[in-house]
């Protein structure tokens, strides 16, 4: 069988790939392992939220916000150690990805508003309304679906990829029946390596014992068939962690109520960090703590606020967020010293007085109100931010620099733009890496087939 695009996984990496290699003249085949994608992808366990700078949404609500702005928060977080190159076309594609999203792919997305993540200087977040990734990636497969000139293969294991005899495409083997499908343009968006102790201990040792919360197919696949093929990797040492993952209900914590004025507590009572630098650099300070678990604590209005989150709605439907009328049943229900616990929160209404810093450099805006809500939380890792070594058009790198040809990688299985370890992460940069370099990849496989040359 030949066609002239394959495309190996159809989250959100696979399926913008796919619908924009389908607008150019050939056609399209997508091989997703796993039938139930749209509920185990890392796309369908996120939040959806997309980054995006100088959209069509800002515009009408008068967001003022452009692509060097964009790129100067992601520098400034990962201080200064991200691929400029491929930050610089993420941002620069940012717009044109939402838009497309919002207008040629009929994707639910509204520009975030009530609240904004750490390191982003301007509401640019974009997400459906249910704030939940599974809602669009539905709409994408819908989509891809209803493209005469792409197929979807669910179920489609990939055992190996390489390149043809002579050099004009691709071949990849497909199943046990070892089934081996040619094409012209080879994109890979497997994602990256989390579910793959082995990697994850040599590359993220510092992370390894953690729970991972990503997709359960995302074992390096497809890192490791381009290494094969010559190609170059970079920032294997970064991932997004995660700081509130609800052991007691296996779900994720919306980090919408430490924005707001919550707070993590150990065991003794006591703050440990400053949370409101974000929740990926939270994973391992809360990993330290005894036990490894701590309590997110906040307050009745936060909760309300914090239910507009399609992952926080099914942590408070498993019952596992507690409720306490007032300082002393807080301190009860969470098992702490009642003198820590008045000391921490103390602490906290002296920072809103003055409005000076805590002494690790958080700055509180507000008090919690009782009644206090608590529920108990450990750090995780959720997605890898390393891979094969892509500019700024997702063309597969040697390591030399020079493209290799007719092969692009998106989302985990490229490398991103979060530098080094866990800190640099910026809310909602896996999904541009993913949505991005899954559409700067499209992009490319059909100029390529139409003969461009740089392609």
């Amino acid at each position: 069988m030949d066609v002239d695009v394959i495309v190996v996984g159809a989250g959100a990496a696979g399926s913008a790939a796919a619908l924009r290699a389908a607008d150019g003249p050939g056609r399209v085949l997508v091989l997703e392992r796993d039938p139930r994608y749209l509920d185990n992808s890392n796309t369908a366990r996120s939040t959806g939220m997309v980054p995006a700078a100088g959209s069509a949404l800002q515009r009408r609500a008068g967001v003022e916000d452009d692509p060097e702005r964009m790129l100067a928060d992601i520098m400034a977080k990962t201080g200064g150690s991200a691929d400029r190159e491929l930050a610089r076309a993420l941002c620069g594609a940012s717009a044109r990805l939402v838009d497309t999203m919002a207008e040629a792919w009929d994707a639910p997305l509204e520009l975030v508003r009530d609240f904004r993540y750490p390191g982003h200087s301007a509401d640019r977040m974009h997400a459906p309304p249910d704030r939940k990734g599974r809602t669009w990636l539905e709409v994408l497969a819908a989509r891809l679906k209803a493209r005469p000139n792409v197929d979807v293969a669910l179920g489609a294991a990939v055992t190996d990829v390489r390149p043809s005899p002579d050099g004009s495409g691709y071949r990849v083997r497909v199943g046990d029946s070892g089934e081996e499908v040619t094409c012209r343009c080879l994109i890979l968006a497997t994602n990256g390596f989390g579910a793959d102790p082995a990697m994850v201990a040599e590359h993220l040792p510092e992370i390894s014992r953690a729970v991972y919360f990503g997709g359960p197919f995302s074992d390096g696949s497809g890192i490791r068939w381009g290494m094969a093929m010559g190609a170059d990797t970079a920032f294997m040492d970064a991932y997004q962690g995660h700081g509130s993952i609800a052991p007691d209900a296996g779900t994720l914590v919306s980090w919408a109520v430490i924005v707001g004025g919550g707070f993590l507590l150990n065991a003794r009572g006591e703050r440990f960090c400053d949370e409101s630098h974000g929740y990926s650099e939270t994973a391992l300070p809360v990993l330290a703590q005894p036990g490894g678990w701590v309590y997110d604590v906040f307050d009745e209005e936060l909760r309300q606020e914090a239910l507009r989150f399609a992952d926080f709605r099914e942590t408070d439907a498993m019952g596992v967020v507690g409720r306490a009328e007032d300082e002393g049943a807080l301190a009860s229900r969470l098992g702490v010293p009642p003198d820590a616990l008045a000391a921490t929160l103390e602490e906290i209404a002296a920072c809103v007085r003055t409005g000076r810093p805590d002494r690790f450099g958080r700055r509180f805006a507000r008090t919690l109100r009782p009644p206090y809500r608590f529920v108990r939380v450990t750090g995780a890792l959720f997605h890898t931010q390393g891979g094969l070594r892509v500019d700024g058009k997702a063309r597969v790198l040697r390591p030399d620099g020079v493209p290799i040809p007719g092969l692009y990688a998106a989302g985990g299985t490229a490398h991103g733009i979060s530098g080094r370890g866990a800190s640099g992460y910026l809310a909602g940069n896996g999904l541009l890496a993913a949505l991005g370099l899954g559409l700067l990849a499209g992009e490319g496989a059909a100029a390529r087939l139409a003969g461009a040359a740089d392609a």
